[in-house]
């Protein structure tokens, strides 16, 4: 029985491990290093609630471990990291498509916001969750978190727009 535990958390980590990775890197405003703890942090809760998730619904429970890590990650003061002192050399951005430097743009607007608003904001527009399903993985209010996606988004165009760059 332990064995088919082990093989089915192993299916599950591995079909998911790209889309959660990208979902974590979102809520913590691009910050990879940040995303791979949180990740982390979250399939090793997931793993011992496997048991009661595992057969039933491993996204949604995800999902909310995750964004409850990123608001409570980010009320903290330090993250015991720091950058290296020798940069990585930079890649030949020349021929980056526009899709990329959008998705960095949205990136850095992204991490302009507040933790709760960022979190509000990726599971409705990214996850494409219906609001109650926002304000359940939160643990927040409907209102609350019809709030917070409303404030969050207009911060974030306010921010696009700002960062508008004309193509050359």
């Amino acid at each position: 029985m332990a064995r088919s535990r082990d093989v089915e958390f192993h299916d599950f980590v591995s079909s998911r491990w790209s889309a959660v990775f990208h979902f974590a890197r979102l809520l913590t405003g691009g910050d990879r290093y940040r995303a791979e703890d949180l990740m982390q942090e979250a399939f090793v809760k997931l793993w011992f609630a496997w048991p009661r998730v595992g057969q039933q619904a491993p996204e949604p429970y995800i999902r909310k471990v995750l964004a409850r890590a990123a608001m409570r990650s980010a009320r903290r003061r330090w993250w015991a990291e720091r950058p290296a002192d020798l940069l990585p050399e930079r890649a030949d951005t020349a021929d980056e498509t526009t899709r990329v430097d959008e998705r960095a743009r949205l990136e850095a607007g992204l991490a302009l916001l507040p933790a709760r608003q960022r979190t509000a904001v990726v599971l409705r527009y990214y996850q494409d969750l219906s609001e109650s399903q926002v304000a359940e993985a939160m643990g927040c209010p409907l209102g609350t978190a019809r709030s917070l996606v409303t404030r969050g988004v207009a911060r974030l165009r306010q921010a696009m727009a700002e960062t508008a760059e004309p193509v050359k």
